[in-house]
């Protein structure tokens, strides 16, 4: 097929795109900037086009005969962005995507929403009927995202949602390497009892299930939380790294309420004058947030089943972070 990725020059993106790649699809890859080794994607006959979601004109150059569309692209962890930023590029470029996939007869357009949008889960682990309760700017324009396909489904535009959990994998040089970096220094300050559910999502997971919901028909009009077989406490993830690491880790247990406060006045008196909190309120939900989730509905539905468990997945992603000297080799200390 002739398939369209936006965002897919970034970590998901372009994991997607090499995959579609692989399996014989004609891929483009839509993104505002080059991103980390863009040239793996050419090399692998990707066509990569820069230019923004809320760009009518790049998206409408990009949409020409595509068959699939998998709209990843969105503004997340943006220091120093107001809120409308994530507002037209979240919301607003989901419309504008949508609106010239059906314009042009795309066969599907699949949505990466984010498990963000359920916040804090009351009572886990949670389905795709908790409640909706996002918790920060990122989270609700995403949910915004969600909403406005709605009547794109209604005038003949298959739309499939997902909405994966936190992902981790060889290729990200973000999400999960300042845990490996603390861990590998050996020390890892926990804030609160540890106990707090996390949900992982390792790569290839993820993308299995968006070439699961590509087939005609499956998964139309309807919204799927994917996520890893098992979830963990943060203290569990932690010592999973260090397992991964080989290395030994010592976790202090300090109090929680203390960094909750520091983060929300950081957040309060520095985003009016447009510069990045010293604290992301983020890093602070990380300790409080539950994050547990049902995947029975994708795996009932889509026939997905995520295939990679924690302990290889965290294996996998400490060998990349070595090889591409995230981190130290495997044996060296630190000075």
């Amino acid at each position: 097929m002739r398939v369209l990725v936006t965002g897919g020059t970034g970590f998901t993106g372009k994991a997607l795109a090499l995959r579609l790649a692989r399996e014989g699809h004609e891929v483009t890859a839509l993104d505002c900037r080059e991103g980390l080794r863009t040239d793996e994607l050419r090399a692998a006959g990707v066509r990569v086009v820069l230019g923004s979601v809320a760009d009518a004109a790049a998206v409408d150059a990009t949409m020409a005969g595509v068959e699939r569309v998998f709209h990843l692209a969105a503004a997340f962890r943006e220091t120093g962005m107001p809120d409308r930023h994530y507002h037209e590029v979240n919301a607003e470029g989901t419309r504008l995507v949508a609106d010239v996939a059906l314009r042009h007869g795309a066969g599907k357009l699949v949505y990466c929403s984010t498990c963000g949008v359920h916040g804090s889960v009351d009572s886990p682990p949670a389905g795709e009927d908790a409640p909706i309760r996002p918790r920060d700017t990122y989270q609700q324009t995403k949910y915004e995202g969600e909403l406005v396909l709605a009547p794109f489904a209604e005038r003949g535009l298959p739309v499939t949602i997902l909405r994966p959990a936190a992902i981790y994998g060889p290729g990200d040089p973000a999400r999960f390497l300042m845990i490996f970096r603390r861990v590998e220094r050996g020390l890892f300050p926990m804030f609160g009892d540890g106990r707090t559910l996390y949900h992982p999502l390792y790569i290839d997971n993820l993308v299995d299930a968006f070439l699961a919901v590509m087939e005609p028909g499956r998964g139309d009009g309807e919204a799927y939380l994917v996520a890893d077989a098992e979830h963990v406490t943060i203290e569990q993830l932690v010592r999973a790294v260090a397992s991964a690491l080989a290395v030994a880790v010592r976790i202090p247990h300090l109090p929680l309420a203390p960094l909750v406060a520091a983060g929300h006045l950081s957040d309060v008196l520095l985003r009016p004058l447009g510069l990045p909190p010293s604290l992301f309120p983020r890093r602070v939900d990380w300790f409080r947030s539950v994050r547990a989730f049902r995947i029975e509905k994708a795996r009932r539905e889509l026939g997905w089943e995520p295939l990679v468990g924690l302990e290889e997945g965290l294996r996998r992603t400490a060998e990349w972070y070595r090889a591409h000297g995230y981190l130290r080799p495997a044996g060296e200390r630190a000075a």
